[in-house]
């Protein structure tokens, strides 16, 4: 699968600042090792309504990341995959009449249009789960062979239900706990926020037949009227959606990667099972770091499909809103808070973004080479853009800097400190 178009990222001078993050597994600051090759695994969107503001939030966030990397000289290789088979894309296409494969391909579509208008670096790697499956096929037939995983009869349907075949497959996190990796590792979590988690995030803790409510699916044999493939000893049917991202990371990451990204409601289940199968496979911790975003809500209500208050992206383009503007408002939140987007919000951000352009005409060499620094300090201290945002208000609202430069000798150095760090064109 492709990604899109990949924008050229300017070069500055200087060195920045240590990189400092929260990391959500050790529920607190870490310090990312500052030399050598770093890796980044960001969970993708299931493409069945690309791209809400929540999706954008996320991948802004990690394009930061990215971004500081880069700006500190690293090599990045960035893993991101596309759920393009799984229950609830199946289930829009139902309800829409549409081909579940042409949903997926014109949401994804959608989705990389939207990543390329925000200026967000692609992924290195851009994999989708459909393609990962003859990988994943050996990995869960691997799991079975060392008795850490089961096989879960069938059952006769309730009235109503679906009867349910033998055979699927279930991961048994007990059996698989080990030094790099044992069941509340990355979240932290009790039983009971496991249990309500698991129930609210697409597991199924009421399964009969699992040695554990909380054990999770690694395949799922073939139903009638569903997609399926070709799974060896394992039957036809599909993979379950945890081991989809673990496969893909190990695949083209090293053991562990540096950061594991995504948003705050993938804490648990999905990075925890990802983390614990990687760990079943080799031993070896799935990532170094654990990094989430927040929340996004509107106008101070949670934004769902089901509420029909999605903010998307795409419509906003199509409205003709700068993208900038809409990118400024995402770097107006600190990426692990839980905020609402409002339309007061998107015109604080227009007018902002003016004041920005404007001031570059002004702009001196000594003021660009402060707003760097300015930049890079408060982007090393776990990413803050709101305080990096607050140095490009400071600028515009000053008086040109006259210490010998001619006005508007900076404007180069701050468009591309703008666009390098925070992914802002202000030309």
């Amino acid at each position: 699968m492709h990604a899109w178009s990949a924008p050229r990222v300017p070069t500055l001078d200087g060195t920045p600042p240590a990189l400092r993050i929260h990391d959500s597994a050790r529920r607190g600051p870490a310090v990312p090792a500052a030399e050598g090759p770093v890796g980044l695994y960001v969970c993708g969107i299931t493409p069945y309504d690309a791209t809400h503001m929540g999706h954008a939030a996320t991948y802004v966030a990690f394009d930061l990341l990215h971004r500081q990397w880069l700006d500190a000289g690293r090599e990045v290789t960035y893993v991101q995959n596309v759920t393009d088979i799984d229950d609830p894309l199946l289930e829009r296409a139902r309800a829409t009449g549409v081909d579940w494969r042409a949903l997926a391909t014109e949401q994804t579509d959608l989705f990389r249009a939207d990543m390329a208008a925000l200026n967000v670096l692609p992924p290195t790697f851009y994999v989708g789960a459909v393609e990962s499956i003859e990988w994943i096929v050996p990995i869960v037939e691997d799991l079975l062979a060392r008795n850490l995983a089961y096989r879960v009869p069938g059952r006769p349907g309730a009235p109503g239900e679906a009867a349910e075949p033998d055979g699927d497959v279930y991961f048994d996190a007990a059996a698989a706990a080990s030094a790099a990796w044992t069941l509340g590792d990355v979240s932290g979590y009790g039983r009971e926020a496991m249990l309500e988690f698991f129930a609210e995030r697409g597991g199924d803790p009421e399964r009969p037949g699992k040695r554990d409510a909380l054990d999770p699916l690694l395949w799922r044999v073939a139903r009638d009227g569903e997609p399926n493939w070709e799974g060896d000893s394992l039957g036809p049917g599909r993979p379950g959606w945890h081991i989809e991202c673990s496969v893909i990371a190990r695949r083209f990451l090293p053991a562990p990667f540096t950061v594991q990204g995504g948003g705050s409601d993938l804490v648990f289940p999905h990075h925890e099972f990802s983390a614990g199968h990687a760990a079943a496979c080799d031993g070896h911790r799935l990532a170094e770091h654990f990094m989430h975003t927040g929340m996004v809500g509107l106008d101070g209500e949670k934004m769902s499909k089901s509420r029909g208050n999605l903010v998307l992206v795409s419509r906003l383009r199509h409205a003709g809103e700068d993208p900038m503007a809409v990118r400024t408002v995402l770097l107006g939140q600190h990426y692990r808070t839980d905020w609402f987007w409002t339309a007061e919000l998107l015109d604080q951000a227009r007018r902002r973004l003016a004041s920005w352009r404007a001031r570059l005409a002004t702009a001196t060499l000594s003021e660009g080479a402060g707003l760097v620094a300015s930049l890079r300090e408060r982007l090393a201290d776990d990413l803050d853009a709101p305080g990096a945002l607050a140095a490009l208000d400071d600028w515009a609202a000053g008086a040109p800097d006259r210490d010998g430069d001619a006005p508007g000798s900076g404007a180069q150095l701050v468009t591309a400190a703008a666009d390098a760090l925070l992914g802002l064109r202000l030309a």
